[in-house]
Parts: C-alpha cells; sequence; structure tokens
C-alpha cells in the first residue's frame, strides 16, 4: 500500500484539508438518518481495502503532519504523556503491538527486526533508525510508550485491570475532544465517564465496563464516536481551550463549509499479553461540510441527525452556539430523498 504524505497544519493557518481519496475513506459514523448513544461495539476485523479498516493501526496522508503537530503538543505540555510506575510493562506490551503491525501492513514504511530482546526499528517517514533492547528503557531516547506514539497516529489510553474495574494509568493524549489526560488519570473506568448526558439512566457504560473486563487477548474490539469542532484543529483539550473555545462562536452561514468539522474517533481496544492491561487507541479523523457534502448520502444524513439530536447530547458535545447555522447549511444539499442503509457512500 502506497502512502502519499500530506503537508498540513492543524493550528495557526489551518492547511489542513483531506483527498478525494481520504473523503472516500472517511469513517462516516451514522448508518442511519439518527443517533442514539450507544457503546456500538464490534470486533476489530480486517475491512475493506484502502478504509480505515482494513488494518488494526490506521496511517494515512495525514501521518507526517500529525506527528509534527503532536510534537508541538507535548514539547507546550509534557503532561499530555504521562504513566503511572506500574504500567511500564505495559508500555512495552504497547510497543510492540504497534511496532509489529505498523511494520507488518506497512513495510515499505516501517521496518522491525527481531533478535531474541534485540530489537532495530525504521521509520522512514520521520527519518527514524532506532536499535534497542526490549524491556530496556535506557536504550530508547524516551519511555517506551512515548517513544512509539510519537510515531503512531491517535491518542493512546493504557487502561490497568484491578478491583474489577478499568484504571486509566498511563496514556498520550495530544487529540482529544475537550478532556485532561491530567484530570483524568488515575481514574476508574466509571468515574471519567460520569460527565457523559445519560448514562446513568441507561446503565450503558457498567454494561460496556463488563464486555471490557472479559475482552480476551487476540479479539480487539472497535467502536465509532463523533463530535465536532471548529477548525481543523487536533488539540481541543480543556488547557488550551481558550486558544479554542471562542472559534464555536465565529460561524456564519458564510464560512459553515470551510470551519465547522465532523470529528469522528475510531476507538479500538486490545488485551495486552504480559500486563493483562487493555490499550485504548482514538484515531481521530476531520472532514469539513464542503468535504462531507461531496458525497449526496453523507450530506443528507447528517443533516438529519444533526437536525434531530437530543439538546442534551447537543450540549454535551459542546455543538450549541452553531448546530443551526450548520443545520440551515446542510439543508440546501438535503433533496429529501430517503437514504439506503449503511455507512458507505451510494
Amino acid at each position: 500500500m502506497t502512502v502519499h504524505f500530506k503537508q498540513e497544519t492543524f493550528r495557526d493557518d489551518y492547511t489542513y484539508s483531506n483527498s478525494p481519496e481520504a473523503i472516500r475513506r472517511f469513517p462516516f459514523p451514522f448508518d442511519k438518518d439518527e443517533y442514539m448513544y450507544s457503546v456500538n461495539i464490534e470486533q476489530h476485523m480486517p475491512g475493506p481495502a484502502k478504509s480505515p479498516f482494513e488494518f488494526p493501526i490506521d496511517i494515512d496522508e495525514h501521518y507526517v503532519s500529525e506527528m509534527r503537530d503532536r510534537a508541538i503538543t507535548l514539547a507546550q505540555d509534557p503532561k499530555r504523556c504521562q504513566s503511572l510506575p506500574h504500567m511500564i510493562t505495559a508500555e512495552w506490551d504497547l510497543v510492540e503491538l504497534l511496532m509489529e503491525s505498523m511494520a507488518k501492513h506497512y513495510p515499505e514504511l516501517f521496518t522491525l527486526t527481531q533478535d531474541g530482546d534485540r530489537w532495530r526499528w525504521i521509520n522512514r517517514p520521520l527519518d527514524i533508525d532506532q536499535t534497542f533492547t526490549f524491556g530496556d528503557a535506557s536504550t530508547l531516547p524516551y519511555p517506551p510508550m512515548e517513544y512509539i506514539t510519537r510515531q503512531c497516529q491517535g491518542d493512546f489510553a493504557l487502561l490497568d485491570q484491578r478491583l474489577d474495574n478499568l484504571w486509566m494509568d498511563a496514556g498520550m493524549i495530544t487529540s482529544q475532544a475537550d478532556w485532561s489526560l491530567d484530570f483524568d488519570i488515575g481514574m476508574n473506568f466509571l468515574e471519567w465517564h460520569a460527565p457523559v448526558p445519560l448514562a446513568k439512566d441507561m446503565a450503558i457504560f457498567e454494561r460496556a465496563l463488563k464486555f471490557l473486563l472479559n475482552l480476551q487477548q487476540g479479539r480487539p474490539v472497535r467502536r465509532l464516536n463523533w463530535t465536532m469542532t471548529i477548525n481543523p484543529r487536533l488539540d481541543t483539550s480543556p488547557e488550551n481551550y481558550d486558544k479554542w473555545g471562542a472559534d464555536r462562536a465565529t460561524v456564519t452561514p458564510e464560512n459553515v463549509g470551510r470551519k465547522v468539522h465532523l470529528r469522528v474517533e475510531l476507538q479500538a481496544m486490545w488485551r495486552l499479553p504480559r500486563s493483562n492491561a487493555i490499550v485504548f487507541s482514538i484515531r481521530g479523523y476531520l472532514i469539513n461540510m464542503d468535504e462531507l457534502v461531496t458525497v449526496p448520502k453523507w450530506a443528507r444524513r447528517f443533516h438529519r441527525v444533526l437536525r434531530e439530536l437530543r439538546p442534551e447530547l447537543a450540549e454535551y458535545k459542546g455543538l450549541t452556539r452553531y448546530r443551526q447555522t450548520t443545520i440551515d447549511w446542510l439543508a440546501k444539499h438535503d433533496d429529501g430523498a430517503p437514504t439506503s442503509p449503511g455507512f458507505q457512500p451510494d
């Protein structure tokens, strides 16, 4: 598989955009004309060729630019990457998972050579050639989790399992949708999901927790989640709210297509072999409204989803200030025709 990397930015001048190929492979999250919050977990099995589900770890045209943006965020705030001392085995589990998957599925980009504990990792897009001893953090320029997640798209949380719960005890989180690793680290599964509306009434997260506690090694699962953001900014963290929060008030009927983005997270979960921890990956994708409406089915469906969204969910997702402006703009692209079931373009 050949990947052509774009040079773009996710802050300041915002030069991010999707090629036509990236639009077609975008993980559009709505299979019908309405949205109801649900766990929607499925097996993380290989999907269609050239889709974000084709391989366990997805590398796309934005890879180099996203890694550059991550490095900027970490330089400004090192606390976006944290790990409690007992998570070191899980960190090495994550190194193995990501390196082996990236080298297997993108051999033209990455190479992993293993001779016992002596490993050599080559990352051609980022011009990295590193020999290290697996299990010896002193042989890497960064701690193991930080080292590999500086080279992999998406955020990663490592969840320790104990006391019949999952605890967020490590993570690399630089492109989150308005939540804070520094605040959530050390919390358990139910604590960090507490702000989600309707969760207590539906007991949805108790069921999700029970499912994940029984997650088996070699049987990863995935789900799609979504929100919206103004401008193609990856770092919409509480720590930087002063830099992006006011953008919500800048949406006008004239700039909706360019500024308003659907933000979709492909969330996958693996049981790790040595630590028995779970890695929770959060791979984000952005598409603005001008790009989205090039797929007529998506334009019609997203208009209807956004129009019918429950107010408490709209408030939780931070859409209230520009939701109606976006609905009105999308209405021009909804001819009232029925949409066929499923996610993919017609």
